[in-house]
Order: C-alpha cells, then structure tokens, then sequence
C-alpha cells in the first residue's frame, strides 16, 4: 500500500521546513506529500513535496480535503505543520491503518524539548462534547501500550483512503478545532475501531491559548458535534448535562474574557439550524453502530491544561453518579 501525507499550512511557520524534511525523509517508493498552502509567508524549498494553494483559505479540514483530493495514496497521514515526525512513524501508522477494522489511528504526540513529556496521546471526549489531550504533561512511560482510542488528535494521524471517502472527510463547517473529535466519533459509529499507537512518535511545538477566535470555533463546534453525532438515545440522556453546564461553561467564559465568542457560538447555532438539522440527518443517516459512543465518552472533565476551580471535583462526582444511572446499559441475550 502506498502512503500520501497532507500537511496544512497558514502564515508564520518556523516548524514547517523540518516537519516537511521529516515526513520526506520516511517516504517510500509510490508514496508522496503535499502541503496544501493556506497563506504560508515564507515556503521552504523541500525538495519531493508538492505545493496545493486552493482558491479560498476555507480552513483545516477543507485544506485536508483539498491535499487528499491531490495525492491518490492508498493511506491517508495528516501531520500538523507544526510537528516533526519521529523516525519509522508514517511505516507505523500506515501498518495500522492497513488493518480492515481500524477507521483511524494516531500517534504519540510529544511536546518539545527532548525531556519526553506527553503532548497527547489521544483525545477523551466528555459527555458535553468537549475534548482535550490525553496525558497532557506526563511523562512518555505512562503512555507507551497500544489501545483503543475515543478520538485520535489532528497533529498526528492516519486513516485508509477509502474510509476517508466513506465517512465524507472532515467537516469544512467546523473551519478550525474540533474536526478529530468529529471524524472519530463518526468512524465509531460507522462500526470502525479507533486505536493508538505509541510507536509513531512525532514533535509538536504546541502551546495551549485562548483566544476569542480560537474559542468561539471551540464551543460552536463542540455543540455542533454533541448534536448531530449522538445518536437520539444518547442525545436525550446527555440533554440534562447540557442543561447544567452550558450556563456554567458561560460563567467560565465571561470570568476568563471570551464570554462574547460563547454568545456567538449560540446565536451561530440558533441561526444556522436549518444547517445543524440537515446535517443531524445525514450523519445519523450513516450510523451502522448506534451504541459505539455509549461507553466512550466520560462524565469527569480532567483537562490538565486549564485553571480548575475548587467546585470541579464536585462537579465530576455529580456527573459521575448521573452517568452511572443513565448510561445506556449493554444489550443482554
């Protein structure tokens, strides 16, 4: 099977030359990479990458869709512009993706600075639809067995062509932030496994930040995702833990300064429902395995990365014992 990789890339970019001279230096006979040019200032001169600049800059997963439109690789690899691969990472994640059952698999994410402190390893997703990386700060050792994944992270992962074309690609709607989530949860319910693999190993220079743009795309396309992936059965369970979290997700973003992007977010919902409708039903429309998320998405929000206020631990006891007595119990025989 050949391997084409797609790297999206926009603006300033100090990390581009060595992440393009990284995934060349691991391409094999019939595999190629494509960077897909969203507005780069200054383009490295790699030699072996092709360079796509589609007509509109309609954001990441549109820029995915543009690079995998050029490439015709039987395997599909999406590295962030801003990550270099670890050697033997694109043989890895090509073998995985190679397998019939596996829909997608990610990598080991690692942050810089050679000290081996996790980045991700994967993304949890919770009950309200937020996402955050796994293992963010620990060190690689806690982190090192293969295992099924929730959602992979866009920084580093790999999928079969034709699954890619199966489940439509990624969101163009979403623009930026939340398109992972998205296509995993939807390769969860078109009845794929979503796994991990800690020896396809790459370098992110990653720096967490809010910012009104950044968190206006977060939580629209968060609740975006909530309400067209679950499936009904799920939806109506989760419905009481939206009901208690939106306004206390609203309190956190006027507390922290973006709470005019959260209003955004909800007035962007409420005037594009038309678009949220259309698009529950053609997603559900292709749900092969209603019940795939009922044990995969969690009721603690453990994101290492933010502030936790003192009520969290309170919080997550709360939606623990709900999720204890709603959650869709397995079939019996």
């Amino acid at each position: 099977m050949t391997t084409s990789v797609v790297v999206v890339g926009f603006g300033d970019e100090p990390v581009l030359d060595a992440c393009l001279r990284s995934v060349v230096g691991q391409l094999g006979e019939g595999d190629d990479v494509v960077l897909v040019d969203h507005g780069v200032r200054a383009l490295p001169d790699v030699s072996g990458v092709r360079v796509v600049v589609p007509p509109t800059n309609g954001g990441f997963g549109s820029g995915c869709a543009a690079g995998v439109d050029a490439t015709d690789g039987d395997v599909l690899v999406f590295v962030n512009s801003d990550a270099v691969l670890r050697p033997g990472a694109l043989a890895v994640l090509a073998r995985e993706a190679a397998r019939p059952a596996v829909g997608l698999v990610g990598g080991l994410v690692l942050l810089p600075g050679g000290e081996g402190v996790v980045n991700s390893a994967g993304l949890p997703v919770h009950l309200s639809g937020l996402s955050w990386c796994d293992g963010y700060g620990d060190p690689v050792a806690r982190h090192l067995r293969p295992r099924a994944l929730t959602s992979v992270a866009g920084a580093l992962f790999a999928c079969r062509r034709e699954v890619w074309q199966e489940l439509g690609g990624m969101d163009a709607t979403y623009f930026m932030y939340h398109e992972d989530t998205d296509l995993s949860l939807r390769a969860h319910l078109a009845g794929y496994e979503v796994a991990y693999r800690p020896d396809a190993v790459a370098v992110h220079a990653y720096e967490f930040g809010r910012n009104p743009l950044k968190m206006f795309h977060l939580e629209r396309n968060r609740v975006l995702t909530v309400l067209g992936d679950y499936p009904r059965h799920l939806l109506l369970r989760v419905l009481p833990v939206l009901l208690l979290l939106e306004p206390l997700y609203l309190v956190i973003a006027l507390r922290d300064g973006w709470g005019r992007e959260k209003v955004r977010a909800w007035m962007w919902l409420v005037r594009n429902a038309a678009h949220v409708v259309r698009r529950r039903r053609r997603v559900q429309a292709a749900v092969v395995a209603p019940h795939a998320l009922d044990a995969l998405l969690t009721p603690a929000i453990t994101q290492s990365q933010l502030e936790r206020p003192g009520a969290l631990g309170l919080l997550n006891g709360a939606l623990r014992g709900y999720w204890r007595l709603a959650r869709p119990r397995p079939a019996t025989s």
